[in-house]
């Protein structure tokens, strides 16, 4: 069945009980250095410090109580592992998360506080999603996958619904991260559907299966991203390539250094901590200025959870 703004709006009302309705931020000295209007929608203030509370909390309160039962279980870098754990405990259901081993540790940290078990595997998708299929069949748990799923989907695409209802004026593009897919297939779907703004996702070059998968025409299920991006080191799901396909009109690239650098403006100007991810778009906009030059511009700010010790402007 084809996802529908319907399928976010109910998503949204499912959830709003347990999650926050984040700010929109702004900056009038980033607005002049980047040559356009920006609106943040400040995602690192959302429970687990990330937007993966919608989905995650979405898919576990559409869940039955004997499907919670034996428990759920999900593969993650940190933020869909802390958001499923939160969401789990508020439900009282048993949750197992499978993390890489380079994962960051406040990611692991965050996991672990939210009462879930911690399964550690090798950093590859074959190592995840093996390790996934090994619990399922010794415990008999639910899988939640971190992204290709119409309820994550449809329960991250909320951030852009409030978006779009929060800002008085129509924008003319509204921009995401690119990982997964979870979080530009939701934003797609929402703004298509609301506005005529233009859905732009944002990819490190280091980590640009979405945007190779869509110059052929066809999802690439073998990549191996390397960036310091943490929560974008997947790639995109099934579901969400053919959502990507018919409602993202564009996907840029950034470097790692603008990566840093775009990180490091929102730490120092917005005064608010977000984690590499979280500075793709903007890092986007400072390689390719001159597609922004007097647009009013929406960024999902996806979340704040970064180890204060591995800092990467700190030597």
């Amino acid at each position: 069945m084809k996802l529908s703004i319907k399928d976010i709006q109910q998503a949204h009302k499912r959830i709003a009980p347990y999650i926050h309705r984040t700010p929109i931020l702004q900056s009038q000295l980033l607005n002049g250095m980047m040559g356009c209007e920006l609106f943040f929608k400040a995602e690192n203030f959302q429970k687990i410090g990330a937007f993966k509370a919608r989905g995650g909390c979405n898919a576990v309160f559409s869940m039955d109580e004997a499907s919670l039962h034996k428990g759920v279980v999900t593969h993650s870098s940190g933020n869909h592992g802390a958001a499923l754990a939160w969401a789990a405990s508020l439900r009282g259901a048993p949750c197992t998360v499978v993390m890489p081993e380079n994962a960051p540790l406040v990611k692991k940290d965050a996991v672990a506080a939210y009462g879930a078990h911690i399964e550690l595997c090798a950093p590859t998708m074959a190592a995840r999603e093996g390790t996934v299929d090994r619990l399922i069949a010794e415990q008999g748990s639910t899988l939640v996958h971190p992204y290709d799923s119409d309820v994550i989907i449809a329960g991250q695409g909320t951030a852009a619904l409030e978006l779009l209802e929060q800002i008085d004026e129509p924008v003319d593009i509204v921009m995401a991260p690119v990982g997964g897919g979870g979080l530009i297939g939701g934003t797609g779907i929402a703004v298509t559907a609301l506005s005529n703004a233009q859905v732009i996702g944002a990819e490190p070059e280091q980590a640009k299966d979405a945007w190779l998968g869509l110059q052929r025409g066809e999802r690439l299920a073998e990549y191996i991203p390397n960036t310091i991006a943490d929560g974008l080191r997947a790639t995109v799901g099934v579901r969400n390539f053919e959502v990507m396909r018919e409602t993202v009109d564009e996907i840029l690239l950034c470097s790692e250094e603008r990566i840093v650098e775009a990180m490091r403006l929102i730490w120092t100007r917005l005064k608010v901590i977000v984690e590499p991810s979280c500075a793709v778009p903007l890092a986007a906009i400072m390689d390719q200025p001159e597609q922004f030059q007097g647009k009013r511009v929406a960024i999902i700010l996806t979340g704040g959870n970064v180890d204060l010790d591995e800092l990467p402007w700190v030597v």
